[in-house]
């Protein structure tokens, strides 16, 4: 049954149906439109009820964001607590019953062991897990928090410890992500091996390079990026025994003017649009393997490029890229329950 979208009226959009295939533009160039059957003239209209403050206020609000397609439904808990359980996170984060996203973030009350920070950031994956940090969704909660307050820096609490996030050009966000590591421990291996040569056993991760940017990277430097089966190999090298709470899988490659092709299996969400901390994982990984020279790096992911700067003089990891804001919302409760 054919349906329309009419203008708004009296304070709503109109949908109608007919009852035909054929559309009354189309019924009229096969004769009078007095002649219609009845089942080709438009049925009532059924119109968007109004939005009540009453129906705002019975569920929770929140903002649909997205850093070069990694994209988050980002919720201000620090009035209103707001704590998911996985099934819960699972159902929001499912793009067909919920709203959709890669990542849900809470944005809670400063915690004691940050201090000086403006508030912390939960980070939840699409399959209801916890997580240390995520790149893109730090410069979309940083972005939100320096436009509420009118600065131009402010600094987050994360699991990962606490992130310096600064305006940069245009709607760009600049984050020191912290110091890169390479050491086992800091990976927490399962057993004792060389992080700079994994052998995972499975093509391209068969002599890969493991980083922790506050989360568990595990890289694969090959000819071309765009050749590998991501989808086939990243839920093996995610669940991997090596990594005990599992990893995040990259395969890059170095393009002809110097800059990285990367692409991303995320642990918990699978193939994303982009990874702020595993574009950094990656700089670290080409330039210890000598892919690059250490200076500030174009990482080319699926949404779009981020620049990494790895600074030699305290192994911190600097991200730039851009924020943006879809939509805002209010969740129902039935979803929530």
């Amino acid at each position: 049954m054919p349906l329309g979208l009419l203008p708004p009226s009296e304070g709503g959009w109109e949908i109608r149906a007919w009852g035909s295939c054929q559309t009354p533009s189309e019924s009229r160039l096969n004769g009078d439109r007095s002649k219609m059957r009845t089942s080709d003239r438009p049925l009532p209209a059924f119109r968007r009820r109004p939005i009540t403050r009453a129906m705002e206020q019975s569920g929770l609000t929140f903002r649909k964001m997205h850093g070069l397609g990694n994209d988050f439904v980002v919720v201000d808990a620090r009035t209103r607590p707001f704590d998911p359980t996985p099934a819960q996170a699972r159902r929001l984060a499912d793009r067909r019953v919920g709203v959709g996203c890669d990542q849900i973030i809470t944005i809670e009350p400063p915690r004691p062991e940050h201090p000086g920070s403006t508030a912390f950031m939960g980070i939840r994956n699409a399959d209801g897990g916890t997580v240390e940090a995520c790149g893109n969704a730090t410069r979309c909660v940083a972005r939100l928090l320096m436009d509420e307050a009118g600065t131009d820096r402010v600094v987050l609490g994360t699991l990962a410890g606490p992130l310096i996030a600064e305006r940069a050009d245009g709607d760009s966000v600049r984050v020191d992500m912290g110091r890169a590591s390479t050491d086992a421990a800091v990976l927490d291996l399962s057993h004792p091996c060389d992080p700079l040569h994994l052998d995972l056993r499975l093509p391209p991760f068969n002599d890969a390079v493991g980083v922790s940017v506050g989360n568990p990277h595990v890289v694969a430097l090959v000819p071309d990026a765009e050749s590998v089966d991501l989808r086939g190999t990243g839920p093996i090298i995610e669940h991997h025994d090596l990594f005990p709470d599992r990893v995040n899988a990259e395969v890059v490659s170095v393009r002809p003017d110097g800059s990285l092709r990367m692409r991303v299996w995320e642990r918990g969400a699978g193939i994303t649009r982009a990874c702020g901390t595993g574009a950094c994982a990656v700089v670290v990984a080409a330039v210890i393997r000598g892919a690059i020279p250490r200076q500030p790096t174009t990482v080319m992911l699926d949404g779009g490029p981020l620049r990494i700067d790895w600074r030699a003089g305290d192994d911190h990891v600097l991200m730039t890229g851009p924020v943006a804001t879809v939509f805002t919302g209010t969740l129902h409760e039935s979803l929530l329950s």
